[in-house]
This record gives structure tokens, C-alpha cells and sequence, in this order.
């Protein structure tokens, strides 16, 4: 599982996940549980490099044969103008949306990928989701589409909020930030029907009033950027101890990777794994594609529009 975190302040946003996949298998009951947790995977992506403009993802770990990470990579062959069937997904520096990018990605996830891969499979399918955001070409601030992919069956992308707002989205394990931020677990609403018998109807309403008031209002439009980007880290780090120490498969670990994402900054890797160096790795009578990330490296290593 996971936890994937959008944040959005006046000055650009910041996205942070941990970097743990569970590995499923069937109970003797027939209830899917963890037989394996890995802590390396990748769940914070940039969609085009030198772009503004990322990804995050949650839920199942791959499609078929080929896990998130790498189709994300085969995506932004695509968006960079380097998979000569598909010239025209490029993503062009003067007209580029991220509206255009999130549809983009559940064209190729979903529509070429999933339908294909699960179009038959007998048991029930796998949960996927995806937060694509970042800066539109000439915009001022931020966009933030989510992708929900539960069952076999796609919503989104939908806006998360109007461009002009700010705030923050959660997803994969919410527990332990919905008892912090929002002051209640998932769990209560169908408690209170069950237990006292409250109405559905009545529960909407008293959800909807009672919410407000207690929610933590831990997100300012006027924010620094390095204060969001160490509130991200917080509550990543919140959920992978709250994973550690509740019953079951801690499925919420690893290092976390945060990605920050400004107007005049760019993509900004502030942590990431690595599971290589240059110094092993020679480069030497081969050029990639693309320059392996850096901490430091981000839009400021301008890329030459194809």
C-alpha cells in the first residue's frame, strides 16, 4: 500500500510518498492479504523532463509484467517526443497543460494497459490511483488532477480544486492523517449506523457540519515552500510509524521521496532513493536519454524542445 500526498500553497506544491509495495496472496479465509513487503519502490515521478510537472501514485505496485515506475518511464518517452509512433503526445513547452498530461497518462494506464491486462481476470481487480500536477504552460499557479482507478473501473481525471485555491489530498492508507487532520477515522460513520442507529441521510448532514469544526487548518495559501515540504515529510512519516506499530503487515515504509514544484524552480527532487552511482556505473561510450536525476537537479537543467 501506500500514502501519497499532494500539497498545494501559493507558492507551488510538493509531492511525497513512502516507498513501500505489498506483495498480495490469498488468506485460507479467501481475504487478500500482504505476504511480502518491499520498501524500494518508486511512487514520486517527473512526467516530462525539465517540465514542471509530476506525478504520484498509490495502490497496486504494476500492471502485468511491468511495475508503475517503469510504465511512467515509458510514458515520458512518449511526452519527451522520443517514441516515434506517438510523436504527437508530445508535450510542447509553450502549450502544454497538465490537464492535457493527466488525460495523457489514463489514455495510456488505463485505456492501452489495465483494460487489456485485467480485461478477463476471474478475481476482483486491482485498485490504482494517480495525482497528476504541477504548472501549466504560462500559468501562475498550480493544477491537480486525481485519477481513480477501483475494481476495473476509471474516474478522472477530476480538478481537485479551483487553480486559485490551495490544500492538501491524501490517498492510498488515510487512517492515520484522517484521525490527525480531519479528526475522525474512516471507520466512524458506519460505526454510528451501526451502533446507534443513525440514518444515512442524517449522518451526511452531520458529517458535513460537525467536520469543520474540528479539522486541523495545517495548510496556508502564504506558506513557505520549505515549511510545506517538511509538513509533507511529517505526515508521510506519521503513517509509515502509525503502519508500523498497528496490527498487520507494516505495508506504509521505506525512505520517503519528496519532489518539489515551483513557477520559477521547476521539478525539484528534495529526497530520493538511489539504488546506483556514477562512480559504478561509467558512462563512457554510452549518452541516455535522459541525465539520471539528482537531488540537486531539476528544471534548471534545460532540455532543448525537439
Amino acid at each position: 500500500m501506500t500514502i501519497a500526498i499532494c500539497l498545494k500553497i501559493n507558492d507551488g506544491l510538493v509531492l511525497a510518498a513512502d516507498s513501500a509495495t505489498a506483495i498480495l496472496g490469498k488468506a485460507p479465509t479467501g481475504q487478500l492479504v500482504a505476504i511480502n513487503v518491499y520498501n524500494n519502490a518508486n511512487k514520486v515521478f517527473n512526467l516530462r523532463k525539465s517540465f514542471p510537472i509530476g506525478a504520484i501514485t498509490w495502490g497496486a505496485g504494476s500492471i502485468g509484467q511491468a511495475s508503475v515506475s517503469t510504465i511512467i518511464k515509458d510514458l515520458r518517452e512518449r511526452f519527451t517526443g522520443d517514441d516515434p509512433d506517438h510523436n504527437h503526445w508530445k508535450l510542447k513547452s509553450d502549450a502544454y497543460t497538465v490537464e492535457q498530461a493527466a488525460n495523457r497518462l489514463k489514455e495510456f494506464v488505463y485505456d492501452d494497459l489495465y483494460q487489456k491486462e485485467f480485461k478477463d481476470f476471474p478475481h476482483q481487480k486491482p485498485d490504482l490511483g494517480f495525482i497528476v500536477a504541477g504548472y501549466s504552460a504560462g500559468a501562475s499557479m498550480a493544477d491537480e488532477f486525481q485519477i481513480d482507478i477501483q475494481n476495473g473501473l476509471c474516474t478522472g481525471p477530476r480538478r481537485l480544486r479551483k487553480r486559485e485555491e490551495i490544500g492538501m489530498t491524501w490517498a492510498g492508507e488515510p487512517e492515520a492523517l484522517n484521525r490527525l487532520i480531519l479528526g475522525q477515522s474512516p471507520m466512524l460513520p458506519g460505526l454510528l449506523q451501526a451502533q446507534l442507529s443513525v440514518q444515512p441521510a442524517q449522518m451526511a448532514q452531520a458529517m458535513a457540519n460537525i467536520l469543520p469544526l474540528i479539522q486541523l487548518p495545517v495548510v496556508l495559501p502564504a506558506m513557505p515552500l520549505q515549511d510545506a515540504i517538511d509538513l509533507a515529510e511529517f505526515m508521510v512519516d506519521l503513517t509509515v510509524k502509525f503502519s508500523r506499530f498497528t496490527p498487520g503487515a507494516p505495508t506504509v515504509g521505506g525512505p520517503i521521496e519528496i519532489a518539489a514544484i515551483s513557477k520559477h524552480e521547476g521539478f525539484r527532487w528534495i529526497q530520493r532513493k538511489y539504488y546506483f552511482t556514477r562512480e559504478l556505473n561509467p558512462e563512457e561510450g554510452f549518452k541516455p536519454k535522459y541525465e539520471p536525476d539528482k537531488p540537486d537537479q531539476g528544471v534548471g537543467d534545460k532540455e532543448k524542445d525537439k
